[in-house]
């Protein structure tokens, strides 16, 4: 199966092995304090201002249940949309657009900023805003969740904190976490994610789809019609993207450079000229319909 609902970052290392360095961690309670310190350093900002959460939906859910929230649409879907200040992903999920130098918000979701600036944050803490984050998109390791939030308001980031449980952090998460940081590489890693965005939007160009491709690990397809459905019969999930309001368009995540060839495969079995059924396939006559 090949997985590119998921928008992780192609060229990260594998994991893997460094997480089972600290498989022993498991066995004790988890201390985040190394991990924290550990991240704030890499990310060049106070340890204080920073908390290391279960994956960055943790960080949403303990900043949205103190702020509340409202978006601009298309946004992502875990936002709070009760009313309170604005929040904005940057780049934008699932647009995939850099917000502008001069775009102002309540909470920034920082998410997929790393891979696309080669830069760790924009900094928009420093203006009282609350940014989240999710280092398991940049690490490529969204079982281990880890994310974090970032806010320089002292009472804020208090009350950010008292609502997030005990022991949030697992174990292993918090003991690796230092190792892996070590070979992140964001100028390098940003520069080859954005080629391989660019030959995934020339390879599904080619087979006459509709691609919009922006500053995020991903390309989106319009009127994508059956084409989630033919992929998942070659073992290749996509994300649906109904549920950010955009209905009959799909996000498809930048695969790895050795999984291409699986998805050129796919599509050459499966899209004729303009990106439809070959005539004789399953589903040939389904054209059109919602995937």
């Amino acid at each position: 199966m090949l997985d590119l609902s998921a928008s992780l970052c192609p060229v990260a290392p594998d994991p893997t092995a460094t997480v089972q360095r600290h498989i022993g961690a498991v066995g004790r309670y988890p201390d985040p304090e190394r991990a924290t310190a550990a991240l704030a350093e890499a990310m060049a900002v106070q340890p204080e201002h920073l908390l290391l959460t279960n994956g960055g939906a943790e960080a949403i859910a303990l900043t949205g249940a103190v702020l509340g929230g409202t978006v601009e649409e298309p946004d992502f879907s875990l936002y709070p949309r009760s009313g309170g200040p604005l929040w904005r992903s940057n780049p934008n999920n699932p647009l995939g657009m850099l917000a502008p130098a001069g775009a102002v918000a309540g909470v920034w979701d920082e998410a997929f900023w790393p891979l696309a600036t080669g830069t760790w944050t924009r900094g928009d803490h420093r203006q009282g805003s609350v940014v989240v984050g999710s280092l398991t998109k940049l690490l490529a390791c969204p079982g281990l969740r880890l994310g974090y939030v970032l806010c320089a308001d002292e009472v804020l980031m208090w009350r950010i904190r008292r609502r997030q449980p005990e022991w949030s952090v697992n174990g292993p998460a918090a003991d690796a976490l230092a190792d892996l940081l070590r070979p992140v590489d964001l100028p390098t890693w940003s520069s080859q994610t954005a080629a391989l965005r660019e030959q995934l939007a020339d390879l599904l160009r080619s087979h006459g789809l509709a691609v919009r491709a922006g500053h995020g690990p991903w390309v989106l397809v319009d009127r994508s019609g059956p084409l989630r459905a033919k992929l998942l019969t070659e073992g290749i999930v996509v994300r649906d993207c109904a549920s950010f309001g955009l209905g009959g368009t799909v996000r498809i995540a930048v695969p790895r450079p050795d999984q291409f060839g699986q998805l050129e495969r796919a599509l050459r079995r499966h899209c004729g000229t303009h990106g439809e059924p070959r005539a004789g396939t399953p589903d040939a006559d389904t054209r059109g319909a919602a995937p």
